[in-house]
């Protein structure tokens, strides 16, 4: 391939990124408003939708879940439990390990905020195939 090509292939790909991350960028920030309009943080969100998505999790998993240092993840998992959202249960197969849940409440709140954001996703995904099938023609 000569340089050329190679920097226009490079162009069309920088392209895609660019717009995939722009597209991703807003989701971002209309999930955050949503979330936020809930009462729950970005994180408190994302902390309850990893762990409502599994069932229970253990903080570790969180912390692998969340790309968060576990210091981290056991303050918002205290916060988050002092709100009444989530809830800590002994595992079964090892008594030193603490299993999370959502509560109730939690769910009723993780579920008004998915209910809120199933028209933007479903928005999400047409952007982003359209944003792909663009480009795709573009770099051919």
């Amino acid at each position: 391939m000569s340089t050329r090509a190679s920097r226009t292939s490079a162009s069309g790909e920088l392209e895609r990124v660019a717009a995939f991350r722009a597209e991703l960028r807003r989701f971002l920030l209309r999930t955050n408003s949503v979330a936020t309009r809930a009462g729950l943080s970005a994180q408190r969100y994302d902390l309850m939708l990893m762990i409502r998505s599994a069932g229970e999790l253990r903080v570790t998993e969180l912390c692998d879940l969340l790309q968060l240092q576990q210091t981290a993840v056991t303050q918002l998992v205290k916060r988050t439990e002092e709100a009444g959202l989530i809830e800590r249960r002994p595992s079964p197969d090892d008594g030193r390990v603490w299993l999370l849940r959502l509560t109730a409440a939690g769910e009723e709140r993780l579920m008004s905020v998915l209910a809120s954001l199933r028209e933007e996703g479903d928005a999400l995904s047409e952007a982003l195939s359209r944003v792909d099938a663009r480009l795709r023609a573009a770099t051919g």
